[in-house]
C-alpha cells in the first residue's frame, strides 16, 4: 500500500503513531509505545518525521521495526516532515487527545511550548504543520544519505567490536586499584584519601555505566542491564533506569529548550533567554517558572556554576530517588521493567546499607562522615564539568523537523581537546561529536571514528565543533555571564517600567486633586 502525506496526516490526527523509516510508514501500536526500552518519548518526538538516521544509530536490528510497516511513500522525492504532536503541545490519554502546552514561535521557525491557552479539544492539520522552514529539504536529505554511507563505513572498520581486553583491561585494572586504596586508607583512618579514591571510583564507572546504557558492551539489552544495576546501582547508588530515559531523550532532541532535560536547569541556570518565557518541559511535563527568584540566581550564574558543579551528585541522587518512587505507580513499564526495577531498588538498598552502615557510621564520629560524605561525592564533579563544556556553548535553537540528524547533533554537540594519553580520565566522552552520531559505539572506538566524520564533514560543508578544556570552560562562563546580563537588562527594564509607573499615577492623583480644588473654587 502506498500513503500520501494526506493520508499519513490523517492517521497521526486520529492519535496512530506513525513515521518513516527508509521510506516505510511506520505504525508503532501502543503495546510497544509503552515497552520500548527507550521511553515512549523517543518514538512520540518522531511522529510524523523521517526517522531512518535515529533508528540506525540507535538500534543494531531493524527487523522489529520494519514489522510494523503498513505501506510506502506515494512519491519518490524527500519526505516533508511534519511537526510531532508532543513537539505542538498535545498528548494522549486513554486514547483521547489532551492539550498539556501551546505553541510559541520567538522566531518564523523555532517551536516552544509554554503554559497552556488552547481551548481545542483535539490537535487540527495546522498543528501539525511546522513553520516553513529556513533548510533545502534536498540539502537536508543530502546529509541523510551521506550519513548512512559513513555509518556503513563505521560498521566496515568493525568500529562496534567491543574492545574487550585492550579497552576494558586497563579500565578494569583501574577500578580494582582504587577500590583497593579506598578500602586501605579506609582502614588506615585516611579518611580523605579514602573518599577521593572511592570518587574517583565513581567518576571511572560512570564511563562503563554510560556504554552499557547505550548497549555498546556486550550488545544485549539484558546482559547490559544487569552490568549496569550492578554498577549504577549497588557500587553508586544512582538508577540506571532514570538515567537511560535521560539520557536517550538529551541525544534525539539536544539542547532543546522545551524537550532536552539536559538544559532545563532553571531555577538555577537558563542558558537562552527563551528560558525567561517560562517553558513547558515534555520530559519533565511541568512548567519551568521563570519566577523573581530564578531571576536572581541566574543574574549570577556564571558565579554559581562550578559551585553547582561540584553538588551535581547529590542532583542525581535525588533524581534517582524519585524515578523509582515514581515508578511504584507505573503500570506500563517498558521493556523488562518489573524484574529490572525490583533489583535496582534491591540494588539501592544495598548501596546505602554498605556506604551508608559500613562506610559513613565508621568514620569515627558524624563530622568525619559528613566529610566523607562530602569528599567522595564532589571528586566526581569534573564529569559533570565535562558534560557542559559538549553542549553549554552550542546553539538552543530549533531548525524544525526538516533538519537531518547528522547536521542537529554538529550543531548542538561539541569535542573536549584531549591528548591520547590521559584520555582516559575523560573515559573517552571527551569525543561527544562520535558519540552524539554513533551512540552505540564502544567509547574506546570514538576517537577513530571521529576521524571518519571530519571527512564526512568537509563533503557535507558541516561544521565540526572542538574546544580545549580550558578554552571550553570560558566558553561555558561566556554563555552563562551573556545570558545573565540579559536578566539583569530585563530587571532594569522592569524597574523602569515600575517607576515610570508610579510616576505616572502620582502625577495622575495630582491632577485629580487640582481638578477636585478647582471644581470647589467654582462652586463657592
Amino acid at each position: 500500500m502506498f500513503l500520501d502525506k494526506k493520508d499519513i496526516s490523517a492517521r497521526i490526527l486520529q492519535g496512530q503513531h506513525i513515521l518513516i523509516y527508509n521510506r516505510h510508514v511506520i505504525r508503532v501500536p501502543n503495546s510497544w509505545l509503552s515497552s520500548h526500552p527507550g521511553g515512549d518519548l523517543a518514538i512520540l518526538h518522531f511522529v510524523g518525521r523521517d526517522a531512518t538516521n535515529e533508528i540506525d544509530a540507535f538500534h543494531a536490528d531493524s527487523a522489529l521495526i520494519q514489522r510494523y510497516s503498513i505501506g510506502q511513500l506515494a512519491d519518490d522525492e524527500p519526505w516533508q516532515p511534519l511537526l510531532p504532536p508532543i513537539a505542538a503541545g498535545w498528548s494522549r490519554k486513554d486514547d483521547q487527545w489532551f492539550s498539556s502546552a501551546s505553541t510559541f514561535h520567538p522566531d518564523s521557525v523555532q517551536v516552544l511550548l509554554i503554559a497552556k491557552n488552547s481551548p481545542a479539544l483535539a490537535p487540527t492539520l495546522d498543528n501539525i504543520t511546522p513553520p516553513p522552514s529556513t533548510l533545502s529539504l534536498q540539502v537536508q536529505h543530502q546529509h541523510i544519505q551521506a550519513y548512512t554511507r559513513l555509518h556503513q563505513r563505521i560498521n566496515e572498520a568493525g568500529l562496534y567490536r567491543t574492545p574487550y581486553i585492550s579497552g576494558y583491561g586497563p579500565d578494569f585494572l583501574r577500578y580494582v586499584l582504587l577500590a583497593l586504596v579506598s578500602l586501605y586508607a579506609f582502614r588506615t583512618g585516611w579518611i580523605v584519601i579514602s573518599a577521593i579514591a572511592l570518587g574517583l571510583l565513581w567518576h571511572q564507572t560512570t564511563f562503563l555505566l554510560h556504554d552499557l546504557g547505550h548497549m555498546s558492551v556486550t550488545h544485549d539489552w539484558t546482559y547490559d542491564r544487569l552490568l549496569s544495576i550492578f554498577v549504577a546501582d549497588f557500587i553508586g547508588g544512582l538508577s540506571i533506569g532514570w538515567w537511560v530515559n535521560h539520557h536517550n531523550i538529551h541525544h534525539l532532541v539536544t539542547n532543546h529548550p522545551s524537550h532536552d532535560p539536559d538544559v532545563e536547569h532553571l531555577p538555577i541556570f537558563a542558558l537562552s533567554p527563551k528560558f525567561f518565557s517560562s517553558i513547558y518541559s515534555t520530559f519533565y511535563r511541568r512548567i519551568f517558572l521563570f519566577t523573581p527568584a530564578s531571576r536572581l540566581l541566574v543574574s549570577v550564574q556564571h558565579k554559581l556554576f562550578y559551585i553547582v558543579m561540584l553538588l551535581g551528585r547529590f542532583r542525581l541522587f535525588q533524581a534517582s530517588c524519585n524515578s523509582l518512587y515514581r515508578r511504584v505507580f507505573d503500570t506500563k513499564r517498558a521493556r523488562g521493567g518489573n524484574w529490572a526495577w525490583r533489583l535496582e531498588i534491591t540494588a539501592v538498598i544495598l548501596f546505602w546499607s554498605w556506604y551508608g552502615g559500613l562506610v559513613l557510621r565508621n568514620c569515627g564520629s558524624w563530622q568525619k562522615a559528613l566529610l566523607y560524605l562530602f569528599v567522595s561525592n564532589v571528586t566526581t564533579s569534573p564529569l559533570h564539568i565535562q558534560i557542559a563544556l559538549s553542549h553549554f556553548p552550542m546553539s538552543t535553537e530549533d531548525l524544525g523537523p526538516t533538519e537531518s540528524f547528522p547536521a542537529r547533533q554538529l550543531r548542538t554537540t561539541s569535542d573536549v581537546i584531549c591528548p591520547e594519553s590521559i584520555e582516559f580520565i575523560h573515559g573517552g566522552l571527551q569525543q561527544q561529536v562520535a558519540h552524539h552520531l554513533f551512540p552505540r559505539l564502544p567509547r574506546h572506538n570514538l576517537r577513530k571514528a571521529s576521524v571518519l566524520i571530519k571527512e564526512f564533514c568537509k563533503e557535507e560543508g558541516l561544521t565540526y565543533a572542538e574546544f580545549g578544556f580550558v578554552k571550553g570552560n570560558q566558553e561555558v562562563i561566556g554563555i552563562l555571564r551573556e545570558v545573565a546580563g540579559m536578566v539583569k537588562d530585563i530587571g532594569q527594564q522592569i524597574k523602569l517600567v515600575a517607576e515610570v509607573a508610579s510616576v505616572e499615577a502620582r502625577e495622575a492623583v495630582d491632577k485629580g486633586k487640582e481638578r477636585e480644588v478647582t471644581t470647589g473654587t467654582v462652586s463657592c
